[in-house]
């Protein structure tokens, strides 16, 4: 399947270990050089704003997509490509995931697992059945994906989690997986 355009879902907020925008600074670039174009929440701070100026700075495209809401929150980003303003949080991730043919997930909050399952459980029903990358930069999913082992285990699982979500170790990972 050719990847034309991913969208990735990550903090607001750079979180406390360097390598997090680190590895979102390297996965910018990869998109750029594989001509991927980046859809993602359009904020300027944090591993948002950090993955947006990276695919920026190699000549990427970058399709921001915000809720009224968060525009003075997350410090709108004013370089995009595009920016498309919408009216909440459910049409925004409707309308990334819409525009996507795979998903990146980085480290992040609520938010980012807010966006992490809708996409799963999408997939799980069939209304869309695009790949799921999950970056697990530093271990910081660790403890989540031996929570979803045992969800899997214990029988609550329609599949194995691997079958829905690629975890990957590194950007260049990704970038394998994605090529």
């Amino acid at each position: 399947m050719n990847i034309e355009a991913a969208a990735v879902f990550c903090g607001s907020k750079p979180g406390n270990n360097p390598l997090f925008n680190q590895h979102a600074a390297e996965l910018g670039k990869l998109l750029a050089m594989l001509k991927v174009k980046l859809v993602y929440g359009g904020g300027k701070t944090g591993l948002m704003g950090t993955i947006a100026d990276a695919v920026l700075a190699q000549g990427g495209k970058v399709m921001g997509v915000i809720p009224k809401l968060l525009i003075e929150w997350e410090h709108q980003h004013e370089g995009l490509t595009e920016l498309a303003v919408v009216s909440d949080m459910h049409t925004r991730k409707r309308m990334m995931y819409e525009m996507c043919d795979a998903a990146i997930v980085l480290p992040g909050g609520f938010g980012t697992l807010d966006e992490l399952f809708e996409m799963v459980t999408w997939n799980q029903l069939k209304i869309h059945d695009k790949k799921i990358y999950l970056l697990n930069s530093a271990g910081f999913y660790n403890h989540l994906i031996l929570h979803l082992k045992q969800m899997e285990k214990d029988g609550f699982l329609y599949e194995g989690v691997s079958e829905r979500i690629i975890v990957c170790d590194n950007p260049v990972e990704v970038f394998n997986k994605l090529n």
